[in-house]
């Protein structure tokens, strides 16, 4: 157990944490009376568990630290925070929220990469997995989303639609790119 993979554990028991806060926030908003040091502490600990992803990463890098349990364990955390964000900010009921189509999306996306990972590796016996720059845009899009939905500014649906957008334009490359690795491998003389 590395210090970077204890720093990953951190942020993985932060979601439930991160929950609670919002859930509690959204309960106080339906009842008339916002608590919003409850907004607030939402917000910080969503930035605390943003903010170690950085830091586990610079850890392994730095102190050598990388592990097949941390290359595990680091995804893991990094989509559940941004679902549990997603989802929870979806379903309580604060000023702003998102629209129903957004979390399904981002959780479609989800499933058809995994499925379409777990299709490759057992067509090809290997998969190759790139992040995009789409993929990335999308994740950041998505955190930017959630960052001014909890901030409540106005004009949040700008930053949801952005994020929309490159979700969805990344599952159809990620789809594109796994159709591409089984076609090349049933042809192996051609090349894409």
């Amino acid at each position: 157990m590395t210090l970077a993979n204890k720093i990953t554990i951190v942020r993985i028991l932060l979601i439930p944490v991160f929950v609670l806060f919002a859930v509690y926030y959204g309960k106080s908003v339906e009842l008339g009376q916002p608590e919003i040091w409850q907004r607030w502490a939402a917000i910080i600990t969503f930035i605390v568990a943003a903010g170690t992803d950085g830091v586990d990463g610079w850890v392994a890098r730095r102190f050598k630290q990388r592990s097949p349990l941390g290359a595990v364990l680091d995804p893991i955390a990094d989509k559940g925070l941004l679902l549990a964000a997603i989802i929870t900010l979806s379903l309580s009921k604060w000023t702003y929220g998102f629209p129903l189509w957004f979390p399904v999306l981002v959780i479609a996306r989800d499933a058809v990469i995994v499925t379409g990972c777990l299709v490759v590796k057992h067509l090809n016996g290997h998969l190759e997995v790139k992040p995009s720059f789409i993929g990335k845009a999308a994740t950041a899009l998505q955190m930017i989303a959630i960052a001014w939905l909890m901030l409540q500014l106005p004009y949040h649906l700008y930053s949801v639609y952005a994020a929309g957008v490159f979700t969805l334009l990344s599952g159809v490359g990620y789809v594109l790119n796994g159709v591409g690795q089984v076609r090349h491998h049933d042809s192996p003389g051609e090349t894409f």
